[in-house]
C-alpha cells in the first residue's frame, strides 16, 4: 500500500493506493506550525490499522515539508519515501524559463493528466490559487497561468469591504442577485466560471485547439457545473501523479 501526500497551502490531501487503485483518501487543513509529532498523530489516526509500504509526497509549504521529513525518519525509518523535488525523476520535460520555479504539484498534475488523457491537456487546479497547467502533445510541461483562488477572493472581499460578508459558495437563484448574499454568490461563482472559460479559450487558441481540459482541486465540483470549457473532473489527479512518480523512483 502506498501513502500519497499532497501538502497544499490551505489543505493537505492524503490517499492510500493498493497498486493503481485509490482505496481511501482524506482532506485535512494545512498548518505550517505543525510539528513532526503532530503530523505523526494525524497520519496515524487517519491510517488506523492500514499498513503502508511506501510514501510519495509533494508540498508547496516548505515548513510542513521539513517536518514531514523529520516525521518519516522518526516514525517510519525503514519506509521508502519519494518527495517530488529537483532531481526526482518525473518523466515530464519542463519547457520553462526557470524549471526550479515550477511547483511540484503542478509537475505531478501534468504527469497524471498526460497519463490519463494524453496530450495536449490543460489542468485547472482549484486550490489556494487557481492554476492552469498546460501539457503538450508530447507530455511536456509548457507553462501556464496562475490566478487568485476562489477562497482567497472571498476572504479578501469580506475583509476589505465593511458591509460585505463571507458567503457560502452556492448557486444563487439567478445571475441578478436579489440580496447582497445572492449578488456576492453570483459575482463569485459566475465571475470565476467566466474567468476559467476565457483563459481556457485563449490557451486553446495558442495550442491550436484539441486540448483536454481537466478540473481538479477542492472547489472544482462547484465551478464545473457553470463552466463551458471544463470537460472532465479528476478530484484525485495529484494523488495519481504522486503514485506515478513513486513508481518511477522507488
Amino acid at each position: 500500500m502506498l501513502l500519497a501526500v499532497d501538502i497544499g497551502n490551505t489543505n493537505t490531501v492524503l490517499g492510500v493506493f493498493d497498486d493503481d487503485r485509490l482505496v481511501e483518501s482524506w482532506r485535512v487543513k494545512t498548518d505550517a506550525r505543525d510539528t513532526a509529532d503532530e503530523l505523526a498523530l494525524t497520519y496515524r489516526g487517519l491510517l488506523g490499522s492500514t499498513k503502508v509500504d511506501g510514501v510519495a509526497a509533494c508540498s508547496t509549504v516548505p515548513a510542513v515539508l521539513a517536518q514531514l521529513r523529520i516525521m518519516l525518519s522518526r516514525y517510519y525509518p525503514n519506509l521508502p519515501a519519494v518527495v517530488v523535488e529537483p532531481g526526482v525523476r518525473t518523466g515530464v520535460p519542463l519547457l520553462y524559463d526557470n524549471p526550479k520555479e515550477v511547483g511540484s504539484d503542478r509537475i505531478v498534475n501534468a504527469l497524471a493528466a498526460y497519463h490519463l488523457y494524453g496530450g495536449p491537456a490543460i489542468v485547472v487546479d482549484f486550490g489556494t490559487s487557481t492554476n492552469f497547467d498546460v501539457v503538450s502533445a508530447k507530455g511536456e510541461f509548457l507553462g501556464g497561468v496562475l490566478a487568485p483562488g476562489i477562497e482567497i477572493s472571498i476572504d479578501a472581499l469580506a475583509a476589505r469591504a465593511a458591509r460585505l460578508v463571507k458567503v457560502e459558495l452556492t448557486r444563487p437563484r439567478s445571475v441578478i442577485g436579489k440580496s447582497t448574499v445572492e449578488a456576492l454568490q453570483s459575482g463569485i461563482l459566475y465571475g470565476f466560471a467566466g474567468q476559467i472559460d476565457g483563459l481556457v479559450r485563449r490557451i486553446q487558441a495558442e495550442l491550436g485547439g484539441g486540448a483536454t481540459v481537466i478540473a481538479t482541486g477542492g472547489l472544482a465540483q462547484v465551478v464545473i457545473a457553470e463552466s463551458e470549457t471544463l470537460q472532465v473532473h479528476e478530484p484525485d489527479l495529484t494523488l495519481i501523479g504522486l503514485r506515478l512518480v513513486y513508481e518511477r523512483n522507488a
